[in-house]
C-alpha cells in the first residue's frame, strides 16, 4: 500500500498527514501524539476516526500541522485522518459522516471593525 497523503483545516490550523500501514504510531512534528497533546481529551480527538471505525493500531500516521491553537490543531488531524479513511475504503464515509468527522468546519475568528474595540464590541460610550 502506498502512502496515502491528506489534508485538513480547523480555525487557522493546518494538518497534513501521511498515512501508511503499519504497527499504529501517531508522531505530530517529529514528536509522539500524547506528548505533543497533554490532555486525555485532545489523544481522543486525534484517534477518534481510527476507534469508530475500528482501525487502532492498524496504520502509521505521520502529521506535520501548524497554526492554530492545541484544539484547533487536534481537530484538523482528525478531518486529515478521516479523510484519509474515506481513501482507502469508500464504505467508511457513511460511518464518519455520522459523526460529522468529514464536514470541515468552518468557524472562524470574526474580523475586527473600524471604529469598535473588537469584532462587536464597542468603546465605552460616555454620556458626560
Amino acid at each position: 500500500m502506498e502512502v496515502i497523503n491528506t489534508l485538513g483545516r480547523r480555525k487557522t490550523a493546518v494538518a497534513r498527514i501521511y498515512m501508511e500501514r503499519g504497527n499504529g504510531t501517531i508522531t505530530v512534528n517529529n514528536r509522539d501524539y500524547k506528548e505533543y497533546f497533554p490532555t486525555e481529551v485532545l489523544q481522543n480527538k486525534v484517534t477518534q476516526p481510527l476507534a469508530l471505525t475500528g482501525n487502532n493500531g492498524q496504520y502509521d500516521i505521520r502529521v506535520n500541522v501548524e497554526g492554530g491553537g492545541y484544539t484547533g490543531q487536534a481537530e484538523a488531524i482528525r478531518l486529515a485522518i478521516s479523510r484519509a479513511l474515506v481513501e482507502t475504503d469508500g464504505e467508511l464515509k457513511s460511518k464518519l459522516r455520522a459523526d460529522g468527522l468529514i464536514t470541515r468546519d468552518p468557524r472562524m475568528v470574526e474580523r475586527k471593525k473600524f471604529g469598535r474595540r473588537k469584532a462587536r464590541r464597542r468603546f465605552q460610550f460616555s454620556k458626560r
